[in-house]
């Protein structure tokens, strides 16, 4: 038994320093990852549906928690940010209309001239001698003619077979070849079949037996102020089918406008801060559901985009007629006048500011049109129309705009201002046309 309890056991020694460090940082490594797990498990479970329904305002589309790394691939490839809805509409529009918008190039046969040099002695040298000297003189002489494009401008198709609306100073020269250009580089022969004698429009017709694509023409009386307008046009004679996009700035406008050779003044036009550039001219205006609503005519040299465009309903008035008579006739009143204005007024010593004053024109032109309707009413020089058809005539409400709602042969009554002296007279209104 002594012996038993002498027996003594080996002594266990306790963990080095160095043991208790490694064994430290490897449980505090091991608490950090599973909080860190636990952590990550909460926020991915309680944020995960709140972040996808944000993103899927924006058409991001996440892949689902269960979702594989190749599905998550397959889904990355369809995602996208669309287009606004405007610029959807716009780009819809230029695609669909664009082949119905063409170039109309202008062509003409012009003298071609060679100098030559002359000396103007040389007939005295037969009575004087040599000239000591050598004295020449540049001249031309013609040596015949060739073709060459003197201008351009744009159209667009209004019917399946070919017929065209444009400006009328387009095509303005009856002595010139018109050629058509569609935007995938084919070109027509084109021929003028009418042009408007107010307004600036005219009427071309392809020369093809193909069916063409017409543009919808729209309703241009209810044109809002601010609303988009697309403008498409062989910008400069040089760029085909150029698009601007702007808005509606004003409606209602009279403008005098230059081109081709002529001045015109033209009343109730659109304004638009759409670019239309020189050779836009003719081109059409559009709304956003790609229907013409305009005429592109004129803008502003040295403004900042500022453009005009004749209201569509006033083209489809020269159509209809067309197709009825072969020919565009308006009501004509016979007389060269100035609407009046508080500045009118003033300028001229007018006892009213409104009324349309019967005037000579600018280069000395009679007032009264001979054997017009205003000369068989006996109208003179210096008369004041202050109403027609017991409408007031203002710049609002212009003397040509009542006179076009009438036809040929209608009978209007005309309120007068003579020497201060008012009255009325009935006139028959004859016809104008090209």
């Amino acid at each position: 038994m002594d012996e038993l309890l002498n027996i003594k056991f080996p002594q266990l020694k306790g963990p080095s320093p160095k043991t208790k460090l490694f064994l430290g940082v490897f449980c505090l490594f091991l608490l950090a990852s599973f909080l860190g797990f636990l952590a990550g498990a909460t926020v991915s479970g309680f944020y995960f549906d709140q972040v996808k329904d944000f993103l899927s305002k924006f058409n991001i589309r996440l892949p689902e928690k269960n979702q594989t790394s190749s599905q998550t691939q397959t889904e990355t490839k369809v995602i996208y940010v669309p287009q606004t809805s405007q610029e959807e509409a716009i780009i819809k529009v230029v695609k669909e209309t664009s082949p119905s918008v063409v170039s109309i190039i202008i062509t003409k046969d012009v003298p071609v001239f060679e100098e030559y040099f002359y000396n103007p002695f040389k007939e005295f040298e037969e009575f004087f001698g040599p000239t000591p000297f050598e004295f020449k003189i540049p001249r031309y002489r013609q040596r015949g003619t060739e073709k060459r494009e003197i201008g351009a401008g744009t159209g667009f198709i209004i019917s399946e077979d070919g017929m065209i609306l444009t400006n009328k100073h387009v095509v303005l020269d009856e002595n010139a070849q018109y050629t058509v250009f569609t935007v995938d580089g084919k070109k027509y022969p084109a021929k003028v079949l009418a042009r408007d004698p107010i307004r600036d429009i005219a009427i071309l017709k392809i020369t093809s037996s193909k069916k063409f694509k017409p543009l919808k023409l729209g309703d241009s009386d209810k044109i809002q102020i601010g609303q988009t307008v697309i403008a498409i046009g062989n910008a400069l004679g040089e760029f085909k089918n150029t698009v601007s996009v702007g808005v509606v700035s004003g409606l209602g406008r009279t403008i005098t406008a230059s081109g081709g050779g002529i001045i015109e003044t033209i009343e109730d036009v659109i304004q638009t801060d759409a670019a239309i550039n020189k050779g836009n001219s003719g081109g059409p205006l559009l709304n956003l559901k790609g229907e013409v609503i305009g005429i592109n005519t004129a803008t502003v040299m040295g403004a900042e985009n500022i453009g005009f465009a004749i209201p569509i309903n006033q083209a489809k008035r020269d159509i209809e007629q067309f197709k009825e008579k072969g020919k565009i006739t308006y009501a004509f009143l016979g007389v060269r006048y100035i609407l009046i204005t508080d500045e009118i007024k003033k300028r001229y010593n007018l006892p009213v500011n409104y009324g349309a004053l019967i005037i000579r024109g600018e280069k000395g032109e009679s007032a009264i049109f001979p054997n017009s309707a205003a000369q068989k009413a006996g109208l003179k020089e210096g008369d004041i129309i202050l109403e027609f058809n017991h409408q007031k005539i203002t710049p609002q409400n212009s003397l040509a705009k009542l006179i076009s709602k009438c036809k040929p042969g209608d009978k209007v009554n005309l309120k007068i201002l003579r020497k201060g002296k008012e009255f009325n007279i009935d006139v028959i209104l004859g016809e104008r046309s090209e």
